[in-house]
């Protein structure tokens, strides 16, 4: 007969265990949904049929989103790969090299300046969106690429998390050893430090990579070209048709489908620096 510490322990990883299958179906059902959905057609989607495989209509689909638009669709892709891919590159870049100037040297106002760096975590990004569009307008940015990518190249969350990292992945004395031999500090960062914190350089970039890729509205204020909408506008123009005509519905979400793609690779790729990365920051 078992005691009421082992029935204790094992309701208590019931509850757990039956918490987190909770959790998957919560976080999995929006994608099973959105696979089942784009193989419907614009009547099978209005008749509320989209668990079912009935009338596997994906290559239509499929045909019609590369065809709309002399293929809007993907001229939207692209541009999400380069905002996203481009800017989150630099941006890692820049915040690691941020972090480890923070981390590694001494200057005046080094606390200080950091505490600014502080509490740029805590403004929301929404609400810088309208001054930037004031500051573009200014210099004539405005419905570019630029009035997109330079935004997204500054994350203070990221310099944080950065100079954590070079906390727990930079000994000093390996600096002190590159400075003996005659490495300069550029030299240092690049061929000595930056390597060392790749996790969190990775880290850093699965961040800002999904963040820029799910940005909608700072492309809302800064774009008007269509040409240069991302998916996430592209594909929010397009459903604010549907009421009036309802054969956009399947675009939307074949297009929605196709969207979450990068995210995945993106993940799966790059996992094993990622999981090294958080682990490194949890165990400084």
């Amino acid at each position: 007969m078992s005691s009421p510490a082992s029935r204790g322990r094992w309701m208590s990883k019931t509850a757990v265990n039956g918490f987190l299958l909770l959790a998957v179906v919560y976080m999995l059902f929006p994608l099973v949904w959105l696979v089942t959905a784009a193989t419907k057609d614009t009547g099978g989607l209005l008749a509320g049929n989209a668990f079912s495989f009935d009338g596997f209509n994906l290559g239509e689909n499929l045909s019609n989103l590369a065809s709309y638009g002399d293929g809007i669709y993907f001229r939207w892709y692209l541009n999400s790969l380069g905002y996203a891919g481009g800017g989150a590159l630099v941006c890692s870049l820049i915040c690691v090299a941020a972090g480890y100037a923070f981390e590694k040297y001494s200057f005046r106002g080094k606390d200080q300046l950091f505490g600014l760096v502080l509490m740029g975590v805590l403004v929301p990004t929404t609400a810088l969106a309208l001054p930037m569009y004031l500051l573009a307008s200014k210099v004539g940015l405005v419905n570019t690429y630029w009035s997109v990518l330079i935004p997204v190249l500054v994350n203070p969350f990221g310099v944080y998390l950065a100079r954590v990292f070079c906390s727990g992945y930079i000994p000093n004395e390996a600096l002190e050893a590159a400075r003996i031999d005659g490495a300069g500090e550029l030299r240092t960062f690049w061929s000595i430090g930056l390597p060392m914190v790749m996790p969190g350089f990775v880290t850093v970039f699965l961040f800002q990579f999904t963040a820029i890729w799910n940005n909608f509205f700072l492309p809302l204020v800064m774009l008007s070209d269509r040409k240069l909408f991302p998916l996430s506008l592209g594909l929010y123009s397009w459903n604010t048709n549907t009421h009036g005509e309802p054969s956009f519905y399947p675009l939307v979400v074949t297009g929605s489908l196709l969207a979450v793609i990068p995210l995945i690779v993106a993940f799966v790729s790059l996992q094993r620096h990622w999981k090294a990365g958080l682990t490194a920051g949890s165990v400084k």
